[in-house]
């Protein structure tokens, strides 16, 4: 019998915890939380494993856990755990890991060193940037150049801290510097302080615009395997609007592409990936084993364009892509620590897929306010309603499921188009409340036929503009107007 510690308690880790249960392995399910999600709880107890409690992100609290259940390997699901070497400890213990290493997961941690990765390896996609060690260079720049840009963390920050900015008007340049600074000072003093394993702080990209996607990919350092793409919706409200989250929602479907992109376009962003992974072993000189995932954007200026990189599945994107893999995750998982995934064959079933997260109100900006309320899911409903639940920032206390201030859950459904399959999971959403009337909110729109609509329009238009480019041999060209400087042509 395989034996498997599972890193990990969200939604996400459900979804692999369930994936692996599924196995013609029959294994034993363990995993090493910071709180029993009721999902991973019930499969864990099912295959005859347990949940040992303790902090994910302590390399020795989980090193030592397999150790002590002789587990044939671990799998690590969030990326703080990776941040934090808890894979090397691992391996260091003589355990086998799928989840990246320290070194190589860097290309999620720090956002500026995937940039200089890209650009030092000529690898398509790459975006424009600046990276600042301390908030006064990244006014001064701010100050000095008029441009329409992305400010961010420069450390992966649980996607808080993004603002893109369009400084279009000439008339409204100093106010939109204005805002650029402020948020420049907000980067810096919130959303980078509990984060002192980089030096870079702020991080500074050029505006591109297009429909998001992500495509997720096995690998063990020699061969990189796409899974379907998926498209993850940020923002907390309907329509796109907003603060940003870590997903409320995805969609992915039917086959390998998504409606909005095309087959010659899911290769492109494959083999984008594809060149990162290579170009990680060549900078660090160890391989990266386990999942890599693009968070990609079609545009104008490339095509399939990088905006930043997963060093493991997405969440809610996982939830889409996991319940319909029909090639064994064991298997998966014992060719990606034996450097034999060339061997592999992905098989999933044919379907569209719509995860819908579930959120206490005060998410994401007030956690506090959304932690603490007792809640209740009707999963027999959900079942008869064709889906299916999986818990995410929930714990179990003394019996009764509790929120842990994140989203709470994830309805997951499938049909023959996205809509229809939006319309079960829509169906679900009162299955789910909160004993205390606190309130939940969701997105009624992911999936629907507008937001669909919206997103192929979009797409079209960007498509149009990258062919024109492509037949002049513009690709990664950009010319631009700063006041003062005149024209400045960049050649990626």
């Amino acid at each position: 019998m395989v034996k498997i510690l599972l890193v990990g308690n969200g939604a996400r880790e459900h979804a692999i915890a369930d994936a692996l249960a599924r196995s013609t392995h029959s294994p034993k399910i363990y995993a090493a939380a910071s709180d029993k999600n009721p999902g991973i709880t019930r499969i864990c107890e099912e295959t005859g494993g347990e949940i040992i409690l303790g902090k994910p992100t302590d390399p020795k609290f989980v090193a030592e856990t397999a150790q002590k259940l002789s587990v044939d390997f671990a799998f690590i699901g969030p990326e703080e755990p990776q941040f934090h070497g808890v894979a090397d400890e691992v391996e260091k213990a003589g355990i086998p890991c799928v989840g990246a290493k320290r070194g190589p997961s860097e290309i999620e941690m720090s956002k500026a060193f995937m940039r200089r990765l890209m650009w030092k390896y000529d690898i398509p996609g790459r975006l424009r940037f600046m990276a600042f060690k301390n908030v006064e260079d990244a006014i001064a720049y701010i100050n000095e150049y008029a441009e329409s840009v992305a400010l961010k963390p420069a450390r992966q920050a649980g996607g808080k801290g993004v603002k893109v900015i369009a400084d279009l008007q000439a008339y409204l340049q100093q106010d939109k510097a204005e805002v650029k600074r402020k948020h420049a000072q907000d980067i810096y003093e919130k959303h980078m302080k509990p984060y002192t394993d980089i030096e870079d702080r702020i991080l500074i990209e050029q505006k591109v615009e297009g429909p998001e996607y992500t495509i997720q990919c096995f690998t063990d350092g020699k061969t990189v395997k796409p899974l379907p793409l998926v498209q993850d919706n940020k923002n907390a409200y309907a329509m796109d609007i907003g603060p940003e989250t870590g997903g409320m929602g995805s969609i992915g479907g039917p086959g390998l592409t998504l409606p909005f992109i095309s087959e010659e376009e899911y290769k492109q962003s494959a083999m984008i990936v594809e060149k990162v992974v290579r170009s990680i072993e060549n900078e660090l000189g160890e391989p990266y084993r386990g999942v890599i995932a693009g968070q990609m954007m079609l545009t104008a200026l490339w095509g399939p364009t990088i905006i930043e990189f997963y060093s493991r599945f997405g969440d809610p994107e996982a939830v889409n892509v996991l319940p319909i893999l029909e090639t064994d995750l064991v298997d998966i998982s014992e060719a990606i620590i034996g450097g034999k995934l060339h061997k592999i064959d992905l098989e999933f079933r044919e379907t569209a897929t719509v995860v819908k997260c579930i959120a206490p109100k005060g998410y994401p900006d007030r956690r506090d306010l959304a932690k603490g309320h007792p809640i209740t899911v009707n999963e027999e409903a959900i079942r008869k309603r064709g889906a299916r639940i999986f818990y995410g920032s929930v714990g179990l206390k003394n019996g009764e499921m509790v929120t842990g201030g994140s989203r709470a859950v994830e309805i997951y459904a499938e049909a023959a188009s996205i809509p229809e399959a939006a319309e079960i999971a829509e169906s679900c959403i009162d299955s789910v409340r909160l004993k205390d009337d606190w309130g939940l909110f969701h997105r009624p729109d992911i999936g629907s036929e507008t937001l669909l609509e919206k997103r192929i329009e979009l797409a079209q238009l960007i498509r149009e503009i990258y062919n024109y480019r492509k037949e002049k041999n513009l690709i990664g060209r950009q010319v631009d107007w700063i006041p003062g400087r005149g024209r400045i042509e960049y050649q990626a």
